[in-house]
């Protein structure tokens, strides 16, 4: 059966489109090489953490969504959305591995008139490069004349309740004018709100920047609150203060490491590295370290050393109230204080198992009695369902790495 849409990679992109999609009513298919996600899907259940609820996987499917790993299914569509994952490699640059099967399986089916999009992370220059050529090679037609090609970055912030993906808007930059008035036709039944760019490269550049922009706000209060704690000042009172100026000045806040799947791009495809960049990624990647440094300097302070210590771990995902673990920086913790010779467990309302060095990490079913036992409490994620006035009443030893506990009542970072 022909859909109007067809999404290429159901991960943590292609998912939140997918249901965009449903919920405006356009017919669509979800395409995937992996049947593992399809099966998931198939049966009600969401393939990736912290993306979408059984509830919402339910209701997409009973809005006529077919998840499927027939390539078949490409060549009846009128729209199709590449979102196929582009993790980093060895070398620091983007892994176009996905990205290329992808458009690879579309190119060889792909019919005259369809509009291609590419929402992947990407290089600039990718999609009127390597995506256009793989497209026309494999297909034949000519991008701009025989079938529309755009790029779009993806935008979405998981567990967001504010901003959906309706509510944010969208950038387009499409090979020709032609390109992007369909693009933005199409994303037209999505969102509230089309963003037009110059061209392919301008809206990929714009996905580099934003995450970027991120990352170097991150490092630059992660170096601040190593500053601040030498210097014996309270940086969350300065961030607090520092954010009532009305102008010239965005609040970020430090924390144990950086996660998440926007990475920082320090080098953009064959030209310059951003040095900026590449010493945000520096600074960031030490901070589980600097998390450790506090945890033996506290424990030293109370008379207790590293080895054998019982450690216990708040919160293991990269981000607050979603299940999504991708690049959480409590895996090295876990693994530092390991090395130290301590001993660790962790609590999590999202995450039931948590392995490290394939290894299980033991699960405390009571958190006030844990953190009562535990010689050292690390809170290194904020979930919503953590009482923390109560929580640095019950541990022995408090260490806040998100400040989100009241100002005395703990540690802080």
């Amino acid at each position: 059966m022909p859909a109007d849409l067809a999404v290429i990679g159901l991960g943590h992109l292609g998912l939140p489109l997918a249901q965009a999609a449903i919920a405006a009513g356009v017919d669509t298919v979800g395409y995937d090489t992996d049947p593992r996600p399809v099966a998931e899907l198939a049966a009600g259940r969401s393939p990736v953490d912290g993306s979408l609820t059984a509830s919402e996987i339910r209701r997409m499917l009973s809005g006529g969504f077919r998840p499927t790993t027939n390539p078949a299914e490409l060549g009846r569509v009128r729209t199709a959305v590449i979102c196929a994952p582009a993790p980093l490699g060895p070398d620091r640059t983007l892994d176009l591995t996905a990205v290329a099967d992808a458009a690879r399986a579309l190119a060889a089916r792909l019919r005259p008139h369809t509009t291609v999009l590419l929402e992947s992370p990407v290089h600039p220059g990718t999609t009127e490069g390597v995506l256009r050529d793989l497209l026309e090679e494999g297909s034949g037609l000519r991008a701009g004349r025989d079938f529309h090609l755009a790029y779009s970055p993806g935008r979405l912030d998981p567990g967001n309740r504010v901003h959906g993906f309706a509510g944010t808007p969208k950038v387009i930059g499409g090979l020709t004018p032609a390109c992007t008035e369909s693009a933005a036709a199409f994303y037209g039944r999505l969102t509230d709100k089309v963003v037009r760019a110059r061209g392919p490269r301008e809206a990929e550049t714009v996905k580099v920047l934003e995450t970027n922009f991120r990352h170097v706000n991150i490092a630059l209060v992660n170096e601040m609150a190593v500053l601040c704690h030498e210097l014996g000042v309270d940086l969350w009172d300065v961030i607090r203060c520092a954010e009532t100026k009305p102008f010239g000045f965005q609040a970020f806040r430090p924390g144990p490491g950086v996660g998440g799947h926007g990475v920082p791009v320090d080098t953009v495809g064959t030209h310059r590295p951003l040095r900026m960049v590449e010493l945000a990624t520096q600074v960031n990647e030490r901070m589980p370290q600097y998390v450790i440094q506090r945890c033996t300097t506290l424990l030293n302070e109370h008379g207790k050393s590293a080895r054998s210590a019982r450690v216990l771990l708040l919160g293991v995902t990269y981000k607050p109230d979603i299940a999504d673990r991708e690049g959480s920086p409590a895996d090295e913790i876990a693994r530092r204080l390991m090395d130290l010779g301590a001993v660790v467990s962790y609590h999590d309302p999202l995450v039931p198992d948590w392995r490290v060095r394939d290894l299980p990490v033991p699960r405390a079913d009571s958190l006030y009695e844990a953190a009562a036992h535990a010689d050292l409490t690390v809170l290194l994620q904020h979930h919503r369902t953590y009482d923390l006035q109560g929580l640095a009443v019950k541990a022995q030893l408090l260490l806040d790495t998100r400040g989100a506990t009241p100002a005395g009542a703990a540690h802080r970072l």
